[in-house]
C-alpha cells in the first residue's frame, strides 16, 4: 500500500482548513461557531476541532476570538467607540467574556488599553501599529519555573 491516498487526503484537508481560516478571518464579527464552521466544509465539529489545531497550533474558537480581539484593538486605539460598542462591532455577545479574553491576551483590559494607546501610536503608519500591537498568544498561559520541592 502506497501512502499517496493518505497525502492526497492530508492536502485536501489543509486547503479546507485554510477555507475555515480565510472564513473566521472574513466573518469575524458575524455570530461563528465550530459547527456552522464545520458544516461549511463537510467536516464533524470534532475532526475540523482537532485538524484545525494540528494545522495551526490553536482551535477554531480559539483563533477566532484572536482575530475578535486585534479587531477591537484597533479599534479602541481609534477611541471614537466605547468598549461596549466595540465588543458588539467585533461580534462579542458578552462584555464580560469579551473583556476577559481581551485581558488574557493583550494584558491588560480593554478601558486601560483605550486609554494607553490612544498616544501609543500616534504617528505611526497603520502598518506598523498593526503589527506592534497585535497580542501575543503566549501571554495568555506564561510559562512558570518548574518547583523543585
Amino acid at each position: 500500500m502506497s501512502s499517496r491516498p493518505a497525502s492526497e487526503q492530508h492536502l485536501r484537508d489543509l486547503a479546507l482548513l485554510r477555507r475555515v481560516r480565510d472564513r473566521i478571518d472574513r466573518e469575524y464579527a458575524r455570530p461563528l461557531d465550530v459547527e456552522a464552521l464545520a458544516r461549511g466544509v463537510n467536516m464533524s465539529a470534532g475532526h475540523l476541532s482537532r485538524q484545525f489545531r494540528l494545522a495551526y497550533g490553536e482551535s477554531p474558537y480559539s483563533y477566532l476570538m484572536t482575530r475578535r480581539i486585534e479587531r477591537a484593538m484597533a479599534l479602541l486605539r481609534r477611541g471614537d467607540m466605547n468598549v461596549t460598542e466595540v465588543c458588539f462591532a467585533v461580534g462579542c455577545s458578552s462584555l464580560g467574556s469579551f473583556s476577559t479574553r481581551f485581558t488574557e491576551l493583550v494584558g491588560v483590559p480593554p478601558s486601560t488599553y483605550r486609554r494607553q494607546a490612544a498616544n501609543a501610536t500616534a504617528g505611526m503608519p497603520p502598518c506598523v501599529a498593526k503589527q506592534v500591537t497585535r497580542p501575543v498568544r503566549n501571554r495568555e498561559a506564561p510559562a512558570t519555573e518548574p518547583q523543585l520541592a
